[in-house]
């Protein structure tokens, strides 16, 4: 979905969220050669757990951009209804909102 507002994102959102990805990428790499070496499954699953909490902070960030940006750009357009349906949506990428099987 996309209603195509374009509002910028917030310097401290955009800053947090490109360290967050950063890290995650060279985490990635670390995993990747963690499989590639066959480590053990355990320590390999807890690192891979451990990104998924990194993408997780990423959402949440992205999330409170959204929220302090678009919609409330949208809302004082007077979209309100159009940007609640877009933010409900937007909610399905967030577990910890909508948990793992609710997509």
């Amino acid at each position: 979905m996309g209603w195509g507002i374009i509002v910028c994102m917030k310097d401290e959102h955009k800053k947090t969220a490109m360290n967050r990805l950063k890290t995650v990428r060279g985490h990635i790499e670390a995993v990747i050669n963690m499989v590639e070496e066959e480590r053990y499954c355990p320590e390999v699953m807890k690192q891979v757990s451990a990104l998924q909490g990194s993408l997780e902070k990423v959402n949440r960030i992205l999330l409170q951009n959204h929220i302090e940006t678009c919609v409330m750009h949208a809302v004082k357009e007077g979209r309100s209804e159009e940007i609640v349906d877009e933010l409900l949506e937007t909610l399905r990428y967030t577990n910890k909102v909508t948990g793992p099987n609710n997509k």
